[in-house]
């Protein structure tokens, strides 16, 4: 029997309430989605706009951002600050009380660029009875969302995207580049050699924008093989 394990960080603690207090009660599925970065999809990939960010953010009526909350709070790591996107109502509400700003597609495509470069991962969270209301582009010593699912072993709160990572074992020069890059320990250095577990893989694509060799690629999940 797995033993549950417990949170005693209040900034966590909080958060996890109030999922289990959803969940109970049927109104949310899952806490967050995994989003994989643009720059790791090939054209042919590009066939599905919900798993892109710049997708979501263009077809929201408006989009502002506003500092990390979760990096504000802990300090632990020097990325970007400002790279919280809040959609629609949620993003118009915190400008207008001086939390957020507006920002235009052109900003947003930097903003994304910059939060990639730094190795951060795009998640899109949600609310009861909402649609998405934010995408953040978090780390794992801050966020609250992968502290809890890393804290607790509780991967049921967070939804893969619709893609893997997967490295082609003949091409791969074993450097560990993308193992340093995977937030879910699906790439261990063993040995100098590396070893991919495919299930442990959420989708994010930041181990292949690093890959000296381009021997990882994105792919759909409902096209691997077994």
């Amino acid at each position: 029997m797995k033993i549950k394990k417990y949170i005693t960080d209040p900034f966590l603690e909080k958060r996890i309430v109030n999922y289990d207090k959803w969940l109970s009660k049927g109104q949310i599925s899952a806490s967050s989605k995994v989003i994989p970065v643009s720059e790791s999809l090939s054209a042919k990939q590009w066939v599905l706009p919900t798993e892109q960010v710049m997708e979501i953010l263009t077809n929201a009526n408006s989009v502002a951002v506003q500092d990390c909350e979760c990096r504000t709070h802990y300090k632990r790591c020097d990325k970007p600050l400002e790279v919280c996107f809040l959609l629609n109502k949620v993003g118009d509400k915190f400008v207008s009380i001086g939390k957020a700003r507006h920002v235009s597609l052109i900003e947003v495509t930097d903003i994304l660029k910059k939060a990639n470069e730094n190795g951060l991962i795009h998640l899109a969270l949600y609310m009861p009875d909402h649609e998405i209301f934010a995408l953040c582009s978090c780390c794992s010593c801050c966020c609250h969302e992968l502290q809890i699912v890393k804290l607790t072993e509780r991967k049921e709160l967070m939804v893969h995207s619709e893609y893997a990572a997967v490295t082609n074992a003949e091409t791969c020069i074993h450097c560990g580049e993308c193992v340093d890059r995977c937030f879910f320990d699906a790439r261990v250095l063993n040995d100098k050699q590396m070893e991919y577990d495919l299930e442990a893989c959420l989708g994010c694509g930041l181990c292949v924008k690093v890959c000296p060799v381009d021997a990882t690629t994105m792919i759909l999940r409902e096209t691997k093989t077994d």
